[in-house]
């Protein structure tokens, strides 16, 4: 008979934790479970912010969140759940970078913090006290861990680079409109002289 450790039971509660946590916001976005806006609601809230196409980056996001969330609970194909929520993360904190790190100002904080607690779930394995275990780690091996965060690596930073591209490329139309401003005040300037002679 296997003794479960402390550390066993410390992942067990982290995984749970996490995991929960990571598939209720998945929800959100899937399902519009606890107050969120559902596919369709998440597909505008995505164009919005840069990533295209919306409703495959709304379906990435959320399966990311839910899926890599619930296997982290459970334990199963912990380094393919781990990657997979921190890719979903990494592209949270592309989002909320530009409003620093801590997230009482709107900064990367909160979606850093479960990114990297996902990774090193991941990275660590579930512990005994899970199905990875039950199953003899068929879906933990060291080349899973390889694959799967190469692999998220590689997908989270073309979607960022590819959100990045596309705010770039639409920020001269948006400041196209502020070009006539500094030609108001110059009648202004004109009239004051006119009115000082």
């Amino acid at each position: 008979m296997t003794a479960f450790n402390r550390r066993d039971l410390g992942l067990l509660v982290l995984r749970v934790g996490t995991g929960a946590v990571l598939a209720a916001h998945g929800t959100q976005k899937l399902l519009g479970w606890f107050g969120g806006g559902g596919i369709e609601g998440t597909t505008k809230a995505m164009e919005a912010m840069g990533f295209h196409p919306g409703r495959e980056s709304a379906v990435a996001a959320g399966l990311g969140e839910a899926g890599g969330g619930v296997m982290l609970a459970l334990g199963l194909a912990t380094p393919a759940a781990g990657a997979a929520a921190a890719g979903a993360m990494a592209g949270a904190v592309a989002v909320h970078a530009p409003a620093g790190f801590f997230a009482m100002s709107g900064g990367y904080e909160y979606p850093a913090f479960l990114g990297f607690t996902a990774a090193a779930i991941g990275i660590t394995g579930a512990g005994r006290l899970s199905l990875d275990h039950a199953t003899g780690h068929v879906l933990d091996r060291p080349w899973v861990v390889a694959t799967a965060f190469l692999g998220t690596a590689l997908a989270a930073a073309a979607v960022v680079n590819r959100r990045a591209g596309a705010l770039a490329g639409a920020s001269p139309d948006e400041a196209a409109p502020e070009e006539p401003a500094p030609e108001e005040p110059e009648p202004e300037h004109t009239s004051a002289r006119e009115t000082e002679d």
